[in-house]
């Protein structure tokens, strides 16, 4: 059994905030509700069940009688509003709130499983992302992955902060305060001012190498 990471409450919020961005990325294509509740539901759940099938438990979902609810709620709610409501820079600022919860979640468990500390913060970034990536893929579109935008990155700034804590024997609530502060602020910053991360470059130009 591990801790409560964070209150069910923020929980069932960040879930419900990734399963409206799937759920807005299915409007967007003009898909039917059933797709649209799919996209939810892989958006919601996908990064914590890939976690949890790595450290060897039951998905968290599955044992949570709110979170499929909440998530099928979500879609019916995007199915029934226009979608310009969610969309612009506040459905991205909740979303980095969910994302740096969810990077502090996933790193947390992993080390409330026993995974060692660098495993540990990588599932932190699984928690975070991978529903989205996922989602991405189904829908054929660009992966945040293959984007310089800071969003990855700030997953990984909240799980190192998490991980940094533990093995510092803070105190767990200061440790998850801060960790998902500094993703959030990261991601925020990325947000408002459009930060990115630079692109390789070899000096070669766009010629391919024979």
């Amino acid at each position: 059994m591990t801790p409560q990471v964070l209150p069910p409450a923020l929980d069932l919020i960040g879930t419900a905030v990734f399963a409206l961005t799937g759920a807005l990325l299915a409007a967007r294509l003009r898909q039917t509700f059933v797709t649209m509740a799919f996209f939810a539901l892989v958006t919601g759940v996908g990064g914590g069940s890939l976690r949890d099938m790595l450290i060897g438990t039951p998905a968290f979902w599955l044992r949570d009688p709110w979170v499929a609810p909440v998530i099928f709620s979500t879609a019916v709610l995007a199915w029934v509003t226009p979608r310009r409501w969610w969309e612009g820079e506040l459905l991205e600022w909740a979303d980095a709130a969910g994302l740096a919860a969810f990077a502090v979640l996933g790193t947390a468990k992993a080390l409330a499983f026993g995974v060692a500390p660098v495993p540990a913060m990588v599932l932190g970034v699984v928690t975070g992302c991978a529903g989205g990536v996922v989602r991405d893929v189904i829908a054929g579109e660009p992966s945040i992955l293959m984007r310089p935008e800071l969003y990855v990155t700030a997953a990984a700034l909240s799980a190192l902060v998490t991980m940094g804590g533990g093995l510092l024997g803070l105190g767990d609530a200061l440790v998850w305060s801060a960790a998902w502060a500094a993703g959030f602020a990261l991601r925020g910053a990325a947000v408002r001012w459009k930060l990115a991360l630079p692109a390789y470059h070899d000096g070669q130009g766009d010629q391919p190498h024979l």
